[in-house]
């Protein structure tokens, strides 16, 4: 069967999902074209034949992290600002435009390809298209109706987009069913939505269920990912509070690419880590600090490490927040406050560690990437 698969680039755990999706799909005989933007393409190109460049849409975001309020403008008004990524001063084009330019993107493909099935991770814009021409399609998200610090002034936009989340055959959320949901706070009430008789919770596409061997427990260890400038926030708060500690501290920058290390005080910071050396520091940390995205959240689940979440944006909060009302995580919104969590969680680490170990042995239930490839199988072959 023909495929059309896309993503969104905000960061790279929707691209992360997609690879590990594809991979299985592809090996079972599926032709697949991927589509994305950034980073995403990037990673994207290096594991499958045919992918296409989409346009990026994206935060209004500079080297402090996203910003809400300019977002909102730069929906509709280019804005100035100073690239994160390279430090130069530029015009960011309104969203509105950047919309615009990636349906179209992922149009011009769409009669040559003729796909049996339309899958998207987090693309709306794919979603569009698939309403728009008539496609069956699959939406793979964690994200759909927020309840924490969402702004009020984007609502009326996620009101509207909402009607082609509907228009899916599937959803499937790769996350553990409630009452253990990480995502629960990022969905909203599947009812009032209208999606409840669509959705299924397949479980993570981190593979919670092989038990890793236990490490040293003698380091922290801060994965930083996501946008350019939520890691340079992140980096800012991090690298300062770990470096002053007495415990061995290594931290992940998620900038892909050359790599590069730098120590500061007991923190040894890199640029870049292998998925290997980033699951053997895993495996060796006492704790985690990190943002909160989804798939971090799983890594942490699957090691069964107690963690500190150090939210960029409300989508990371919400996750972050659920994990808190478990015993499994707490949270800290700027460098006082992660000094501080991590002290009180060095005194209470066995209890964090009992509470996380429950949950890994709920999420080992599912083979979240196995039950994925069979919906969507099972969808194509019917439409």
């Amino acid at each position: 069967m023909r495929l059309m698969l896309s993503c969104s680039e905000l960061g790279l755990g929707h691209a992360s999902r997609l690879i590990v999706l594809g991979k299985k799909l592809e090996a079972k005989g599926n032709e697949l074209f991927l589509f994305s933007g950034g980073s995403a393409y990037e990673l994207l190109k290096r594991e499958f034949r045919n992918v296409y460049y989409c346009t990026p849409v994206a935060w209004y975001e500079n080297a402090r992290g996203i910003v809400f309020s300019a977002s909102v403008l730069n929906i509709l008004f280019p804005l100035p600002r100073v690239n994160p990524e390279n430090g130069r001063l530029e015009i960011k084009s309104p969203s509105s435009l950047e919309t615009v330019h990636r349906y179209y993107d992922l149009r011009k493909n769409i009669l040559r390809i003729r796909p049996h099935l339309i899958v998207s991770d987090g693309d709306l814009h794919a979603l569009r298209l698939a309403w728009r021409w008539h496609y069956p399609s699959i939406y793979i998200t964690n994200f759909i109706r927020p309840s924490f610090g969402f702004s009020q002034l984007l609502v009326p936009g996620e009101r509207f987009t909402e009607r082609y989340v509907r228009s899916c055959l599937k959803i499937i959320v790769p996350d553990v069913p409630p009452p253990y949901t990480i995502c629960e706070y990022n969905l909203g009430n599947l009812k009032d939505i209208r999606v409840a008789d669509k959705v299924e919770f397949v479980g993570s596409f981190v593979d919670v269920h092989i038990a890793p061997a236990k490490g040293e427990e003698n380091c922290i260890f801060a994965p930083i990912s996501g946008p350019a400038g939520a890691r340079s926030q992140l980096k800012r708060i991090i690298i300062p509070v770990l470096s002053r500690l007495e415990t061995e501290s290594v931290v992940s920058l998620g900038e892909y690419g050359e790599k590069r290390v730098a120590k500061f005080g007991n923190c040894t910071v890199n640029t870049w880590l292998s998925p290997r050396e980033r699951s053997d520091f895993m495996a060796n940390a006492r704790l985690v600090v990190f943002s909160g995205g989804h798939n971090t959240c799983f890594e942490v689940v699957k090691y069964a490490k107690p963690s500190v979440c150090v939210p960029t944006q409300p989508e990371q909060f919400a996750n972050a927040k659920k994990l808190q009302d478990m015993g499994c995580s707490t949270i800290a919104r700027n460098a006082k406050q992660l000094k501080q969590a991590i002290h009180e969680m060095e005194n209470r680490i066995d209890a964090y560690k009992k509470n996380v170990q429950r949950l890994n042995q709920f999420a080992s239930k599912f083979k979240g990437v196995d039950r994925a490839v069979k919906i969507i199988e099972e969808v194509a072959q019917k439409s």
